[in-house]
């Protein structure tokens, strides 16, 4: 039985809701957590306090009910640009604009480049909404967000015109070689893909990346030396050592590592330093601001008491006490006086202790950066980027081919509302919606992949000896990114691709106990 347009469509959008609603299901069962949930895990009593854990829940609640609220919105507007032709409308006014310019028909690369750019167009302003409350008052609440208005926009720009300057003339190469390519154009097109895949690696962080982030060189002392040590023990082939500017976007903190073949580099944010957090700075200031504030005060009422005491020996002697009971009464004054100092250094002292139990430094000591580093390096030494992008390039070479046997169905374009067969509109069509099945399965085998991945490379940090540092580096970024610990197991067999904190505590446990 052969699939007509109307079913072709019905089908698209009855699975795209159910989509929806199973992802908005994981949703709700990990948001009942969030809100019942609100002592911290016994097992984490002795890494975690009540207050983190409870900016944690509230930060993920917030983030789980305002993603809510943006999943349905684009649901309802994705529904509607379905329904009411949005597709083949933007198609038809992206040909008035090139037939303006006395481009007609014919030159449909021409056309879908209109098509995309006038899309750009509508997706930004359609999303700039929700982009500004997530960031200027989800983040902004719980204290990540360190963008000014002026920075998200001209950070916006610049976004947008990077884009384009990729996706409109690849996009036109890519449409140029399914035309020319015969019944093997398949092939090509993978290839073509592959290419480009590669150059934007090679040129992203010389070049683009320095665009919107400040890198600078990690400075010779001990943990440069210590890394360089580490990836020569494992004989990485690495060139360069960056700190990138983070903190000035996010608190948020991560690290990374680029590049082929023997030019690996290293990437580490300002935000996982404690030397370089700017959070750690601006707290030093303020108790440093704080202490001489304090000082200033103690010296003041030493003074007041100075004065006092001045003026009561002044009327004492004017009165006529005799000098034995003035003496007498003089040192039980200075011994009042230096019991009274001692008290407050005590009571001082026990203030900043407790201060800086509040204030930890955000980011991690040289000894667990080492620990996070031994984990990324253990994804290179297993290969792990390798393999997901053997498994990406054969995705890739499938989808294509599978796209080269139905991009030349018209009841797929009848579907949603075109009478024509254009290539861009075929790809739109087929990978975006047909593949829609197809790309939920592979993205949960992914997913599980990549859990399974995580756990190794925290098993070959352990190997290196650094079980415990990397333990303590966890729960560090784990508080300082204020994630939250208990997790809904299918919400996070579903969503996350590394695993819980817990989980990777407990692995690495087991781990040492084995061995």
């Amino acid at each position: 039985m052969e699939l007509t347009d109307v079913d072709i469509f019905k089908a698209v959008l009855i699975f795209m809701w159910i989509v929806y609603l199973w992802e908005e299901y994981l949703s709700f069962r990990q948001r009942k957590l969030y809100k019942s949930v609100t002592k911290v895990p016994s097992v984490l009593t002795d890494v975690l306090d009540q207050d983190t854990f409870d900016k944690a829940r509230l930060y993920n609640l917030d983030k789980n009910q305002f993603k809510c609220w943006s999943d349905l919105y684009s649901q309802v507007e994705t529904t509607a640009i379905l329904l009411l032709g949005g597709l083949p409308y933007l198609w038809n006014l992206a040909g008035k604009l090139t037939g303006y310019f006395k481009y007609g028909p014919e030159y449909e690369i021409l056309q879908s480049v209109s098509f995309l750019f006038l899309a750009s167009i509508y997706t930004t302003i359609s999303s700039l909404p929700w982009s500004l409350y997530s960031t200027f008052v989800v983040e902004e609440k719980h204290g990540f967000n360190k963008q000014t208005l002026p920075f998200f926009f001209k950070d916006l720009v610049k976004k947008y015109f990077v884009m384009q300057a990729f996706a409109l003339p690849l996009t036109a190469g890519l449409i140029y070689i399914i035309k020319i390519g015969g019944d093997y154009f398949f092939i090509y097109t993978w290839v073509f893909t592959f290419v480009v895949s590669l150059l934007i690696v090679t040129i992203y962080a010389d070049y683009i990346a320095p665009l919107f982030d400040r890198f600078t060189p990690l400075p010779d002392g001990e943990l440069r030396t210590e890394i360089e040590k580490m990836a020569a023990s494992i004989d990485f082939p690495l060139k360069k050592l960056y700190v990138v500017e983070g903190s000035k976007r996010s608190s948020h903190s991560n690290a990374y590592f680029y590049g082929f073949f023997k030019n690996k580099r290293i990437v580490l944010f300002d935000t996982l330093l404690e030397d370089y957090s700017p959070v750690n700075k601006e707290d030093g200031k303020e108790e440093k601001n704080k202490s001489s504030e304090d000082t200033a005060n103690e010296e003041c009422e030493d003074k007041r008491e100075e004065e006092e005491k001045t003026s009561t020996t002044e009327n004492e002697d004017s009165g006529g006490i005799g000098d034995s009971g003035t003496a007498n009464e003089d040192g039980e004054k200075e011994e009042r006086e230096q019991d009274g100092e001692k008290k407050r250094e005590q009571d001082g002292e026990k203030k900043r202790e407790q201060d800086g139990e509040k204030k930890r430094k955000q980011g991690c000591n040289n000894a667990e950066i080492l620990a996070v580093l031994a984990h990324e390096l253990g994804h290179w030494k297993l290969s792990h980027n390798l393999k997901n992008m053997a498994i990406g390039q054969v995705n890739t070479f499938l989808c294509f081919a599978v796209f080269a046997m139905l991009f030349k169905q018209q009841a797929l374009y009848s579907a949603f509302g075109f009478q024509s067969q254009p290539v861009l509109i075929g790809l739109l069509i087929i990978f975006q919606f047909i593949f829609s099945p197809y790309n939920e399965v592979l993205s949960f085998c992914m997913t599980a992949l990549s859990r399974h991945f995580e756990f190794q490379a925290d098993a070959f940090s352990k190997s290196l000896g650094r079980a415990e540092k990397l333990k303590s580096a966890l729960i560090k970024l784990n508080k300082d990114n204020l994630g939250f610990p208990v997790c809904d197991w299918l919400f996070s067999t579903w969503h996350y691709s590394h695993p819980p904190l817990l989980e990777r505590l407990q692995a690495i446990d087991n781990k040492n106990k084995t061995q």
